[in-house]
This record gives structure tokens, sequence and C-alpha cells, in this order.
């Protein structure tokens, strides 16, 4: 009988105009659940949040990792904002660690990879995560809207920035050769 620590759950989430993305990891290497989950009616902030809380209470995440909302930092809709805020409340509620990741740290985590862009943080997740590289969008042009499927790479992309602050990833280091 080994007494190895038993891999963290952490959960990652990206709202976006439509709805939100998550990705559940079990360990830096081991992302085990996904999905894209679209709202299109009104009230979208109490439809998002009733299902992250079933996410929550199906896994039981000991970590919640969500975009850092600077002041002055990203253009975010104020809806996503207050999003954000409600997410943290109820992770507290639920006694889940809540971390934050800024657009800045994303980038900086993947730049060693030569990642700058959303499509090419995306393209090298997809090297790495067999499961999604059917799912990298096009690369946006200015005057495209933002595909959904790009939502499920920028929560990806939050939950291996996590990992990477002080749990070293093979999908990072990988991603490197």
């Amino acid at each position: 009988m080994t007494n190895e620590h038993t891999p963290t759950l952490v959960l990652a989430i990206y709202p976006f105009r439509d709805g939100f993305a998550f990705v559940l990891f079990e360990g830096p290497a081991n992302p085990f659940d996904w999905g894209v989950k679209e709202v299109k009616k009104r009230h979208k902030n109490a439809k998002i949040l009733a299902a992250a809380k079933k996410i929550i209470d199906r896994y039981r995440p000991e970590v919640l990792v969500i975009e850092a909302m600077a002041v002055d930092g990203p253009r975010r809709a104020s809806r996503i904002r207050r999003l954000y805020r409600m997410l943290a409340h109820l992770a507290a509620a639920e006694y889940v660690d809540v971390h934050r990741c800024s657009k800045t740290e994303v980038k900086a985590c993947f730049a060693s990879v030569g990642a700058n862009t959303k499509y090419e943080i995306a393209k090298a997740i997809a090297t790495q995560i067999p499961g999604f590289a059917h799912r990298v969008p096009p690369e946006r042009k200015p005057w495209m809207d933002a595909d959904s499927r790009q939502s499920l790479f920028d929560a990806a992309a939050l939950g291996l920035t996590y990992f990477a602050r002080g749990v070293p990833s093979p999908y990072l280091d990988d991603l490197a050769t």
C-alpha cells in the first residue's frame, strides 16, 4: 500500500457571452471531464451558476480556477464580472478554494512554448490533450464573432496555468519539446 496523495480535483470555468466552458482536472496531467454549456435565454447568470453548482456537487473539486478581473484590465461585460463574483461566492459556500489567473499569467505560461494568441494556445493545448484536438476552432479574424469552442481552450488554459504555478505539468513540459 502506497502513501500517495490523491490527485487534486481542479475545476476551471470560463464564461462567455452565451454560456460557459469548464474543464475538470484530476491532477495536472489528467483532464477527465469538460464541456461547453450554452445558455440562450434570460437570467443567464442564474442558469450558469446553477449549472456550475451541479458540477461542483457532482465532483466536489478542491479548487475553482477563474479569470482574474482587474479593475483596469480585460474588457469583460459587467454581467460576466458579476458572474465571476457569484462563482467565487458559490465556491466559498461549497468550501472550494478559489484561484484567479490573469490573462497576463496565462500568456506568460504559454509563451514558453511559443503560443501567444488564443488560437496558438488552443492549438498547443490540443496537441497535448487529444480529446480536444477536433474542437479547435478556426483562427478568428477581426470581422468574425467569437466561436464558443474557443472558451473550452480558455478554461483549459486557466487550469493548466494554475498547475504551472507550483505543480509540474507534463503538458507544459511536453509542449516545449
